[in-house]
């Protein structure tokens, strides 16, 4: 067994790999910028060394210095987690000329399936079916949108070089074609500095189904059966469990064996992902399932697996490292039970899931399932990296089960002043197509007025903060806040203040109501509020801000579409902003007239920057 490992990585991976290092007795080292000096994941490795500022390419993404501290600190191996330099076969290839371990998939299996284009073309020769599209090295738009014509709309642009549903557009007519190349051209090359794209059929009712694959350097392969990851939004995945809905055993077979057939055609070894799409439109069929990418790194979803199989995947990753075989056969695994597990997002479900930042300066999670946390309370959520808090992992004898623990789970969060995606999770979990198992890509996007929570407070909410209100000492009619009349049968709603304005509600007991940094926060059901006893206010106060467009987050302006003077229609195109790799897009609130603009194209912007303002048509 390796005695010591540096983790080229952060958060809750960074975290999850320490966990089994120790049992195994292994010496853990971690490497952070400093942003995260004082992170949960700094503290707990047996030794820890900055490699630099906060942005990503200047620490986690500088595989110079990560090796400079490999060395200084006596690392035996390098583990990379997921993202950053995990795919990076360049990196690995450095790793193993420094004389250490590299914990991960070979540098020429990594170079192979990096490229989606390249690994389709060796899926195609090794007899494993791909989608239907365009893979060729001709990158002028024109010719792309030719291409996208053959295949017909809807197609789907996706960066050669993508991953985590970044470099990636829909295209539902040929009028919209340009647009999303070039947005998808920048996205893919900030994020992978590679804007070379692919074009797929873009498969109306998908299902993404994986296959967890392992090889040893022995010759043997396996796999850990299958997950379903096709609760996603923006092609991220939100849900992911194991084992898929609806599959039998004559499909798992031929998916399976199409899995470790493209793992051994590139000499698989280690952990590794097998992604398939299929069309679900008529129920799953072993003949519409096509290849759609390898992941050459562990991923964040290994839970589940974990948890239907009973094995610890870092552990099969650190033996398999260390030279031994793999530590059972296929023969020896199997499923149980069902396993489900949530992504936790610090970001603001009704404001379009922008990401949300700051201290935590509550946090609660869950106490009786698997939390694989990146912060504790006290932490801060930064705009530098991925927005994930936590993963909430259930593991139940059905996928009924397994459903309702998990929703369960989201209901019980508290994080405050950070906005979550708890509220949402619980609704989508609870919802009956997704509880019934009919799930696809489109899920979210299809039934978001049923599951995204909305911006004000509902009834329940507010009767719960009403009752939150009342006063311990009922009998007094003085301090009572319901409406004592002397000649009447009292009033009984309370007036509740939240997001500035005052409602009336009928107090009924509900959530849990706390005291936090002097504001008073209502916990119900995933979602949160802060409330209060209304204020006087002037009859003047007016709305400072209509016609403003600001910053909803830390960010670089990519795009300036507008002009000041210029007239402009609601929802029209103002500003591209970039920020956590994602591009997100600043429309017009109203139809007007830009009559400010005080950003240009590369500007860096701060949170609630002034970047517009429309003036109203009249």
């Amino acid at each position: 067994m390796l005695e010591s490992l540096l983790i080229a990585n952060r958060g809750e991976i960074a975290r999850r790999i320490i966990r089994t290092a120790k049992k195994l007795g292994v010496r853990t080292i971690a490497v952070h910028s400093e942003a995260d000096t004082g992170m949960p994941f700094v503290r707990e490795a047996d030794m820890a060394e900055c490699i630099g500022p906060a942005p990503a390419r200047e620490s986690y993404l500088d595989g110079a210095k990560i090796l400079a501290a490999a060395k200084k600190m006596g690392a035996r191996a390098i583990h990379p987690g997921y993202g950053f330099l995990s795919e990076n076969a360049d990196f690995a290839e450095a790793v193993e000329r420094a004389g250490l371990i590299w914990v991960g998939a070979p540098p020429s299996a990594i170079r192979a399936m990096g490229l989606k284009d390249a690994a389709k073309k060796l899926m195609q020769d090794a007899g494993v079916p791909v989608t239907p599209g365009y893979l060729g090295e001709d990158q002028a738009p024109e010719h792309l949108k030719a291409q996208a014509g053959r295949i017909g709309y809807p197609v789907l642009i996706k960066a050669v070089a993508g991953g985590g549903g970044k470099g990636m557009r829909r295209v539902d007519a040929a009028d919209g074609f340009a647009d999303a190349l070039a947005s998808c051209k920048r996205e893919a090359a900030s994020a992978f500095g590679d804007d070379r794209v692919l074009i797929e059929k873009y498969i109306t009712a998908p299902r993404h189904i994986e296959v967890q694959i392992f090889g040893d350097r022995h010759g043997n392969m396996v796999h850990l059966f299958e997950r379903d990851c096709s609760m996603q939004r923006r092609h991220q995945k939100v849900v992911e469990e194991a084992p898929a809905p609806g599959m039998d055993e004559a499909i798992r077979a031929a998916l399976t064996g199409a899995a470790v057939t493209a793992a051994r055609a590139v000499g698989y070894v280690g952990a590794g992902t097998i992604e398939f799409i299929a069309d679900a439109s008529e129920g799953l069929r072993a003949d519409w399932i096509w290849f759609m990418e390898m992941n050459t790194r562990l991923q964040v979803e290994h839970p589940v697996t974990e948890a239907i199989t009973g094995e610890d995947l870092v552990e099969w990753q650190l033996r398999v490292a260390s030279g031994e075989k793999l530590p059972k056969t296929q023969e020896q695994l199997s499923i149980t039970g069902w396993a489900m597990e949530a992504r936790l997002y610090a970001e603001n479900p009704p404001a379009g899931f922008l990401p949300s930042t700051g201290r935590l300066a509550h946090l609660r999670l869950p106490p009786d399932i698997r939390v694989d946390s990146a912060v504790e309370e006290g932490d801060p959520v930064t705009p530098y990296y991925d927005p994930m808090i936590a993963k909430l992992i259930v593991h139940g004898a059905t996928r009924a089960q397994a459903a309702a623990d998990l929703a369960a789970a989201c209901r019980t969060v508290e994080v405050w002043p950070v906005k979550t995606n708890a509220g949402f999770l619980a609704r989508a979990t609870t919802h009956p197509d997704f509880v019934r198992g009919g799930i696809d890509t489109g899920f979210i996007e299809r039934h978001a007025a049923e599951i995204v929570p909305p911006a004000e407070p509902d009834t329940m909410a507010l009767a719960a903060a009403a009752a939150a209100l009342l006063p311990t000492n009922k009998s007094d009619p003085w301090t009572a806040l319901t409406g004592f009349r002397s000649n009447a049968a009292p009033d009984n709603h309370v007036a509740v203040e939240i997001h500035g304005k005052t409602h009336l509600a009928r107090p009924v007991p509900g959530g849990t109501a706390r005291d936090i940094g002097g504001e008073r926060v209502l916990f119900l059901a995933g979602d949160a509020w802060a409330f209060s006893v209304p204020l006087p206010r002037s009859s003047g106060e007016d709305e400072a801000g209509d016609g403003a467009v600001l910053a909803p987050m830390p960010g670089a302006l990519v795009q300036v579409a507008a002009a000041k003077g210029s007239p402009v229609k609601r929802g029209e195109r103002l500003l591209v902003l970039e920020a956590m790799k994602m591009e997100y897009v600043l429309v017009a609130p109203f139809d007007g007239k830009v009559v400010e603009l005080t950003v240009s194209a590369g500007a860096q912007v701060e949170e609630g920057a002034l970047l517009a303002r429309i003036e109203k048509a009249n």
